[in-house]
């Protein structure tokens, strides 16, 4: 259950509000996810972090809303939600889509003076290494196979006619967003960047990983951990209890 804020939209959601943490962890859905991934994280962090959990447009409680097939322009809406909530330091974490509109975030929060303390990107590889990945031209029984191979997602849930037939197109303008991407050059963040990957996930390599380390001009680490593209749901605890360990650290002073 949410808990009514001031600020909060159909965009945010706190599901352990920490109304006296210091400092604030932004989570940004996969493609095809939704806001209720986090709730674990929000649970195992409060009260010492407060927990916001994005809400993407076209799914759930917001399904009668238009999808954005933009990653640029989701990164912007997200930043016009996020602004109030920088009465404290904001940190990021985005998985595998969240992670790349995490950077873009980041980058529009430091334009408009409310630079990030931290990003943390799971699962993606650094933004300036482009190559096909999804191709959101498949049909349903295609992308069906492709987020079967990925992991993550319940195979009842697959195999309910209904529901898919409510979720491929959410997944269908999510791949879209990912796949027209296109890096645009610009300064490294001022934030550190962990960047944390799953040994097996087949969508990004030890050199995706490290690629990141251009895009920040802070300190970098990589945090390998055992499994594939959805490592964290089965590292909750590993992935949690680092979050816990860098949001603990003294909040840099950033510019």
């Amino acid at each position: 259950m949410t808990i009514p804020d001031a600020r909060n939209s159909r965009w945010t959601y706190r599901y352990r509000p920490a109304p006296d943490a210091r400092i604030r962890l932004v989570c940004l859905p996969h493609a095809g996810g939704s806001a209720p991934f986090f709730v674990p994280v929000a649970k195992a962090l409060s009260p010492d972090v407060d927990v916001l959990a994005v809400q993407y447009p076209g799914r759930l409680e917001r399904r009668g809303e238009p999808l954005i097939e933009s990653l640029t322009e989701l990164a912007a809406r997200v930043v016009d939600e996020l602004v109030p909530w920088t009465d404290r330091p904001l940190a990021l974490f985005g998985h595998s889509l969240g992670s790349l509109l995490g950077f873009e975030v980041a980058r529009l929060l430091t334009e408009k003076g409310h630079p990030p303390v931290r990003l943390f990107a799971s699962g993606r590889r650094a933004p300036d290494i482009q190559r096909a990945e999804f191709d959101y031209r498949l049909d349903d029984q295609g992308l069906l196979r492709a987020m079967a191979e990925l992991g993550g997602t319940d195979p009842r849930i697959l195999a309910d006619e209904e529901l898919m037939r409510m979720a491929l197109p959410v997944i269908r303008a999510d791949y879209r967003a990912v796949e027209t991407y296109r890096y645009e050059a610009g300064p490294p963040l001022g934030c550190p960047v962990t960047v944390l990957t799953g040994r097996d996930d087949p969508k990004v390599s030890a050199d995706d990983a490290a690629a990141w380390r251009a895009h920040t001009s802070a300190a970098f680490e990589v945090i390998t951990l055992p499994g594939g593209h959805f490592y964290l749901v089965d590292q909750h605890e590993k992935v949690t209890d680092l979050i816990a360990d860098r949001l603990a650290a003294p909040t840099p002073t950033l510019h």
